[in-house]
């Protein structure tokens, strides 16, 4: 669709007069419109990630028409963002998942959490619905590893991200120093936003749920000149709901405008900028007695809320700006930057659970007061060029990174009391001192050199390697004595992989990574910790079927994750750096639209995590199980797009699974839940209805010391939708 002058004059009053649909609302009972976020889902897409003119990778352009055939496949991308490079996936030498917008909207997914159910080897929702993004990635936490756009997000998860404004969701397994600078040694997300197109479109949906769930969301964009490349794009979502648990709530604003500008032929600049508020209070399990234990009152209600409903909500906002540039010359070289700038606050109570009374039913109880602000300005440069010489065909990635977080905690220890956890009588009395516990102001920086080559020789070999260099900071001020710590740590880390075209299409390969993470504070004798370290061995088989119909990716892996913080065994309230984690697993996924009607994916995990090496603890924990982590856990998703004079219509369904899991001393027993959802498209509108947790399985997800986390019981939820 050529450019229109009037379709940029809506978007632009739409602009001006948003901030009156993203007011505040004042009571946790008021009811907003709502609903999942849908893009285009029955546009046509390529089959493959198209190339921009430099080998680096460009984002799929899904343009909408009311005449597109339907698509079946779930879109699953040639290559990958979190790679920096062109080179196909099914061709890469690592173990990196893909979360598309195409199966997001096929499950209506509403949280990270949610997406992240569709990846092998990762374990979602550990500690509820908490109002946080908890992730575990092949047995190690991986919750502060989350990444935008190829940049960090904060230096510590504070903040649920929205996925409505995402175009898909990248895990890369293992250990990612090399391109992506200070992550855990197990693996990290990449969310992709969405981009301006060069096609006119909007998509407006409203979607209402289980436990007072309203949503609405528009998504909608227009070209800005006769060729397409300067465009706009606005993505936008409101969302109230309660919650099972009594006098649980939240809302969520989002809004995310970008902005292509035309700048030459030879240069590609994109503007992102998103704002989000977030208002809840917080759902924080309920005791290990009565539920997962035998208690002699019985057993507790789901419902419980074992918090107080005068607590102050958490409540806060996050803001981003920034941009990607690109620019290709006439050597072949390509350089590409990427900043943003973002900013947060966040605050709140929190009444947990403490111990349960000889009696069984008296829970005593602990509050919290906490604020946390703070901004990260994240900064990449690198250069690329493909080239050839005698040993074969090279792509050359030469790149520096710079990331500085400023993050400001005061938390305050709050007295409240105790309830009959079977017959809550809320007091509303929470008393707070004058004086913190804790007022912390900290500063953490990081400067990255980095080089990677991968080369494809001849027609079967491919190799890749790469070497980085950081030099990273971590300063924290204690307000309350105006004392200051610095750990101060440089690092070499690198990565060498090769794999090998066995038959056409199937790849195995073999690889190992490196990784570092400095860690802060110091022990009992003032000095600094040693940073953590990290290393993998990996091995698997890529096989690419039927032209990429089918893609299947089988990996067995090594980790193990040294100098991670252990309990001083001697000194009470001090930490020491010598402890070791140990994983190891098996990983299976796959992603396959065998007939023109019917797309499936799923996977499957097997994964040993348990602790190598406690420091010394008494007793001793080594061999023992990290908390949270089944060693079993599957999924699969499947959708049929029914034929002929139904072809309008689709069904889709799916399961997932885990084995029981270690926590805090505890057993968490295993569960397997399944969802099934219909939809119907139409040239210019849409409806779809999911129901989840079919069977209304009771589970729980994962645990903390005091605490268990509940799994989602049954909910429904209806979406109708316009677009244009």
């Amino acid at each position: 669709m050529r450019y229109r002058p009037i379709h940029a004059a809506l978007l632009t009053a739409f602009v001006v007069t948003s901030p009156l649909a993203f007011a505040q609302v004042a009571s946790p009972d008021a009811a907003s419109s709502a609903t999942a976020s849908t893009t285009k889902a029955d546009a046509v897409t390529p089959d493959a990630t198209p190339l921009s003119t430099s080998g680096a990778i460009a984002l799929p352009v899904v343009s909408v028409s009311a005449s597109s055939t339907p698509r079946t496949a779930f879109d699953m991308p040639a290559a990958a963002q979190v790679t920096k490079s062109s080179v196909p996936l099914n061709e890469t030498p690592q173990s990196i998942s893909v979360v598309t917008r195409d199966l997001m909207d096929a499950q209506q997914v509403q949280t990270l959490n949610d997406a992240l159910h569709d990846v092998p080897g990762v374990i979602s929702g550990t500690y509820g619905r908490r109002g946080w993004d908890d992730f575990i990635i092949r047995g190690q936490t991986a919750s502060d590893s989350v990444y935008l756009d190829g940049l960090r997000t904060a230096i510590n998860n504070r903040f649920a991200e929205e996925t409505f404004g995402l175009q898909q969701i990248e895990v890369l397994k293992g250990p990612a120093t090399l391109l992506s600078g200070l992550v855990l040694p197990g693996g990290m997300v990449n969310l992709v936003s969405k981009r301006p197109e060069a096609d006119t479109f909007a998509n407006v949906d409203a979607t209402v749920g289980s436990h007072g769930f309203y949503q609405s969301s528009v998504d909608m964009g227009t070209p800005l000149s006769e060729n397409g490349k300067a465009a706009l794009r606005i993505n936008a979502l409101a969302t109230n709901s309660n919650d099972a648990t009594d006098y649980v709530w939240s809302r969520n604003r989002y809004i995310a405008p970008s902005l292509s500008l035309d700048l030459g032929p030879r240069t590609e600049f994109t503007i992102l900028t998103s704002y989000q508020e977030r208002n809840y209070i917080r759902q924080q399990g309920l005791p290990w007695s009565g539920t997962l234990l035998a208690n002699k009152n019985g057993s507790l209600s789901r419902s419980t809320f074992t918090g107080e409903p005068g607590e102050r909500p958490y409540s806060g906002h996050q803001a981003r700006i920034g941009y990607s540039f690109a620019h290709h010359f006439d050597s072949g070289w390509t350089v590409n930057q990427n900043f943003r700038w973002q900013q947060l606050s966040m605050g709140g109570q929190l009444v947990a659970n403490g111990k349960v009374a000889a009696n069984g039913y008296t829970l005593n109880r602990t509050a919290t007061d906490s604020q946390w602000s703070g901004d990260t300005l994240s900064l990449d440069n690198n250069a690329q060029k493909t080239f050839d010489t005698a040993l074969g065909r090279h792509e050359i990635t030469l790149g520096m990174d710079y990331m500085r977080g400023r993050e400001d905690v005061t938390s305050t220890t709050c007295s409240v009391g105790s309830i009959n956890m079977y017959a809550p009588v809320y007091t509303g009395a929470i008393t707070c001192p004058a004086t913190p516990r804790t007022r912390t102001y900290t500063t953490i920086r990081d400067l990255g050199l980095y080089a990677r080559d991968q080369v494809a020789l001849g027609q079967r070999w491919r190799v890749l390697a790469g070497m980085r260099y950081d030099s990273a900071s971590s300063n924290a001020l204690n307000k309350l004595t105006n004392t200051t710590s610095g750990n101060p740590s440089n690092a070499t880390t690198g990565s060498l992989a090769l794999m090998y075209e066995l038959f056409p299409g199937v790849r195995p390969y073999v690889s190992y990574a490196t990784s570092f993470y400095p860690n802060s504070g110091a022990d009992v004798g003032g000095n600094a910790f040693d940073a953590e370290t990290g290393k993998q061995w990996e091995a698997g088989v890529k096989f690419d079927i039927q032209k990429g119909h089918t893609s299947v990716t089988l990996a067995a892996f090594d980790l193990r994750r040294r100098n991670v913080l252990e309990s001083d065994p001697d000194n009470d309230g001090y930490s020491i750096a010598v402890g070791e984690e140990h994983s190891r697993g098996v990983e299976f996924s796959f992603n396959t639209a065998p007939t023109h009607q019917l797309s499936v994916t799923g996977g499957y995990a097997y994964t040993s995590a348990v602790i190598a090496d406690d420091g010394g603890q008494t007793p001793s924990t080594d061999g023992v199980r990290i908390n949270n982590v089944p060693r079993h856990s599957f999924n699969v998703f499947a959708r049929y797009k029914l034929p002929g004079e139904l072809r309008r219509w689709e069904i889709n369904g799916g399961l997932r699974g885990q084995s029981n899991l270690y926590a805090y001393g505890y057993t968490i027993p295993g569960f397997v839940v399944s969802d099934v959802g219909v939809r119907y498209t139409a040239p210019s509108w849409h409806a779809a209805l999911r129901l989840s947790n079919v069977f209304n399985k009771h589970y729980y997800t994962g645990g903390l010391s005091n605490a268990v986390a509940l799994g989602d019981d049954r909910s429904v939820m209806l979406t109708l939708g316009y677009r244009y």
